[in-house]
């Protein structure tokens, strides 16, 4: 793209200050020469210079703040308790100091993005450019910037122009690569990302501890300390030259730590709030599992006090009464977040008093809480709460919330100190997206584990309620890894062969890695010649018994193939399943008996395992009964071993479903692509899927799916997590076939039930109970009548699909996603014009989506209106000109 010298300078003047440090970008005139007069321009663009080199300027800061931070806390377990603490308070200075520059920052956005200023895209182009793909910047520097880019991103959004709309595209595409950044530490594997061709951010994939040697060479942490007035002792001090600690029962009198709590008692607290967002996502995840907890809020966040010292409330004070409401205590943490340590006199009873004025103001409800930012304080500021009757809450479990970029790593810490404190206090922060991310796999474990959460009751933490745990709670994956085998065999030498086995593996193959992100490597596929019986044993033994399964982990098993029973002569059956060397003459010794299937089940160190066998036979007399049907309660501790199959020994395989896979591995295919949800939680255990795929198959077939636990269950229930659909309808878009269709008419043909009788493993019937509705937030609701309404339109049932899609609006009007594929469904209804409204409304949600631009000029040229259908062409060609639809993008505009 070209651009004018005054906007090269700009640019530049960007680039140059963020890789070199420079001030204001200048150039210098020859020596000697007759002063000029500046002109307007000029002017203009040497103060777009000095806006653009100000703002550079805070970014080094805040990436300068964030590897300090990282080199403070890295190592932390090695270093003594005195050196540890000293570090984590120095941290949460420098945190802090980028919560302010990232808000100062915000302010520039905001004057430069005012509409008049011409040079804000150049400008932005700069600092979007340093980020993206500056020399200097690893992968994990740039998670550093998530917030801002957020910000950012809400900014530009208000801007209808072009421009701005390429810009918004330019950096969703960033925020998304960041989101690969992190899943990459988070779970510390190389992975190549091919997905991210076309984004700016190119991913280098280092690791972690590369990342962190390397700053290490950039910052020492004693330097730190001391440049934020901090020295620290030998670590092996003269006897008696520093002083014993007070015994914890003389610390919990002055100040509550939590350590006087019961065993196994736990206080939620959240620091710095209110945040419009992400408090109210975090509450949501509250309700949702029934916990309490405490907010301590940040005055300055509330509102300001005028010169009589009034309360004069603002938007956050809004959030804050909503937590009251709702019953959960709401603390004061100073006005400024200051370190009141440092404070005395009046700027130390303000930063205290001022904030439990507008706490008063909001609610007489408030809790009299008080928390000390970064916990620093003084005997003076001790004082000034008994004055103000209010009490100190400190904490014993710190998060590290604010300074852990990868919610895995705060979890894992958080579990790991709560193992060591069996009781106490944690600090979280509200105002973070890794601090929502993390929370719940937190309190799953918790959960499971026997934690009670309690509550400030006005006097006290100690006789709070036990945690109000519903039958509803969510099951949550909790999984560490996931692996899987996958066999498929078509091509037998000595059996008859089979047509779609293959095609059904494949399948199921492509649907664990893409849909529900299993790793490639781990999951081990055999296809025809490959599925041998030593390969097959192998892959079981060698990959998954011996190949670093952990207790945490998941295994999912398919089968597609022949199944073989025989006869014992005890008269009870044994059933095996047949690998492509088997022979039927020797069946008995070359075919893998399900007594050594189940075997392996009890012998693999993972918390859940699943087989699904496509294929039918019987013998299964080892089996045990399911386990309790309070599992939803504690599904994250107990192990599970079960196993789904096609039907009975005496019944064949039915191969006839739709696009080549046979009805059994069709219907679980529907299964896993949401039918199987039955309760609408967004979660598919094995139970559920069990419950849609054994009914619906007996209905279209002769077969009869059975469905059981193995030896080694306790109980436990596999969890699929359905991830959200992204699809964007469009005339891309495919939709089943009208023998798919038809398939699925049928198969839906019984209404769901509360309950279903199916076979168990042993042959006799069974009812499987599917479990109630979880509570759920406004936003997961939204999506999943989304993703319903997407698979109604792939099955081309319109009428249904409207429903759903005007139901994900009801609950979040600003879904463009659901927009977008309402307009389309009118448009596949050829409602031209009620489509054509709501793909502009989809725009307007989300300015930057290229294919909704495609789709509103379809609807405004199939409705008669050339000039508003070529518009929405070219803005799409703008924002894709490389895409695949973009040739016949531009032979419509030609025909128009």
């Amino acid at each position: 793209m070209l651009v004018s010298s005054k906007s090269f300078k700009i640019a530049a003047t960007v680039v140059v200050a963020l890789a070199a440090g420079a001030g204001v970008y200048s150039l210098s005139r020859p020596t000697g020469s007759a002063p000029a007069v500046p002109s307007a321009q000029e002017i203009a663009a040497a103060q777009d210079a000095k806006e653009a080199a100000a703002i550079a300027a805070q970014l080094r800061e805040l990436l300068a703040n964030y590897r300090k931070i990282i080199v403070l806390l890295a190592d932390e377990q090695s270093q003594p308790e005195g050196a540890r603490e000293q570090a984590r308070k120095v941290g949460q200075a420098l945190f802090h100091e980028n919560q302010e520059r990232i808000a100062r920052i915000d302010v520039m956005f905001d004057q430069l993005m005012v509409p008049t200023k011409a040079s804000r895209f150049d400008t932005l182009d700069g600092l979007l450019s340093y980020i993206e793909s500056d020399a200097s910047l690893y992968d994990a520097d740039r998670l550093a910037f998530r917030e801002l880019l957020q910000g950012l991103l809400a900014d530009v959004a208000k801007d209808s122009s072009l421009p701005a709309i390429k810009l918004h595209k330019r950096i969703s595409e960033d925020l998304d690569a960041l989101s690969e950044i992190e899943r990459n530490y988070e779970k510390e594997i190389r992975q190549i990302f091919g997905n991210l061709g076309q984004r700016a951010i190119e991913l280098k994939r280092e690791r972690w501890d590369d990342y962190v040697a390397q700053l290490k060479k950039l910052y020492n942490r004693e330097q730190i300390l001391k440049d934020n007035g901090v020295v620290l002792p030998y670590t092996a001090p003269p006897a008696g030259s520093i002083p014993e600690p007070k015994p914890e029962a003389d610390k919990e009198n002055a100040e509550i730590f939590g350590l006087g709590l019961p065993k196994k008692t736990i206080v939620l607290s959240f620091d710095d709030g209110p945040h419009k967002r992400y408090t109210e996502e975090i509450t949501a995840i509250l309700k949702q599992y029934g916990v309490p907890a405490v907010f301590f809020n940040v005055g300055r966040n509330l509102g300001t006090l005028d010169a009589a010292g009034h309360a004069k409330l603002n938007s956050g004070a809004e959030v804050s009464r909503k937590l009251i409401k709702e019953g959960y205590a709401v603390g004061n943490h100073s006005f400024s977040h200051a370190q009141l340590s440092k404070e005395t006199g009046d700027k130390l009873k303000g930063e205290i008093l001022g904030t439990d004025t507008l706490l008063k103001a909001i609610s007489p409800e408030r809790a009299p809480l008080f928390r000390f930012p970064y916990g620093a304080r003084n005997s003076e500021g001790m004082a000034a709460l008994a004055d103000a009757h209010l009490t100190s809450v400190m904490w014993n479990i710190d998060s590290l919330d604010w300074a852990d970029p990868v919610p895995s790593s705060i979890t894992n810490r958080v579990l790991a100190s709560v193992d060591k404190a069996g009781r106490g206090i944690i600090l979280f922060h509200d105002i973070h997206e890794r601090t929502v991310k993390a929370l719940p796999a937190i309190l799953d474990r918790l959960v499971a584990e026997g934690y009670q959460f309690a509550a400030w009751d006005g006097t006290s933490f100690q006789g709070a309620r036990k945690a109000a745990v519903p039958e509803k709670m969510p099951v949550a994956t909790g999984y560490a890894n996931s692996w899987a085998v996958v066999i498929g065999i078509d091509d037998y030498a000595k059996w008859p062969k089979l047509q779609y086995a293959v095609r059904d593996a494949q399948s199921i193959r492509d649907t664990l890695v893409e849909k529900f992100a299993f790793a490639p490597e781990r999951v081990v596929t055999l296809k025809n010649s490959e599925a041998t019986r030593n390969n097959i044993l192998a892959a079981f033994h060698d990959k998954l018994a011996h190949g670093g399964v952990q207790k945490n982990d998941r295994i999912f098993v398919f089968f597609a193939g022949h199944g073989a029973t025989r006869k014992l002569s005890s008269g009870r059956d044994l059933g095996y399943i047949v690998p492509v060397d088997s022979d039927p003459a020797q069946f008995a010794t070359d075919a893998i008996p399900m007594t050594e299937i189940q075997n392996i089940a009890e012998s693999l160190t993972a918390k859940h395992a699943f087989f699904v066998m496509d294929a039918c036979y019987s013998g299964l007399g080892l089996t045990r009964g399911a386990g309790s049907s309070s599992f939803l309660r504690d599904n994250a501790k107990r192990i599970g071993r079960q196993m789904l199959t096609a039907g009975g020994g005496d019944q064949l395989v039915a191969d006839g479903g739709p696009n080549g896979h046979s009805v059994f591995t069709w219907t679980l295919l529907q299964g896993l692509a949401g039918k199987g949800d039955l309760n609408g939680d967004g979660l598919i255990t094995a139970t559920e899927l069990a419950a849609y795929v054994a009914p619906a198959v007996s209905s279209v077939s002769n077969q009869t799916p059975a469905f059981g636990s193995l030896p080694g269950s306790e109980g436990g229930d596999f969890v699929f997590e359905l991830p959200g659909e992204t699809e964007f309808l469009s005339p891309d878009t495919t939709q089943l076939s009208t023998e798919a269709i038809a398939m699925n008419s049928k198969l839906d043909a019984k209404p769901a039930a509360a309950s279903v009788t199916v076979k168990d493993l042993q042959g006799g019937e069974q009812k499987i109970v599917t479990p109630g509705a979880v509570p759920s937030t406004t936003r997961q609701m939204a999506q999943r009548a989304n993703d319903r309404g997407l698979q109604h339109y792939k099955e081309k049932q319109y009428d249904l699909a409207e429903a759903q899609f005007t139901e994900a609006l009801k609950l979040r009007p600003d879904f463009a996603l659901a927009a977008n594929n309402l307009g389309f469904v009118f448009y596949k209804q050829e409602k031209y014009r009620e489509a054509a409204r709501w793909f502009e409304n989809t725009v307007k949600m989300d300015p930057s989506r290229a294919i909704a631009y495609l789709n509103l000029g379809d609807a405004y040229a199939r409705a008669g209106d050339t000039a508003k259908a070529r518009a929405a062409y070219k803005t799409y060609l703008e924002l894709a000109p490389n895409a695949a639809m973009a040739p016949k993008v531009r032979a419509k505009m030609e025909g128009l």
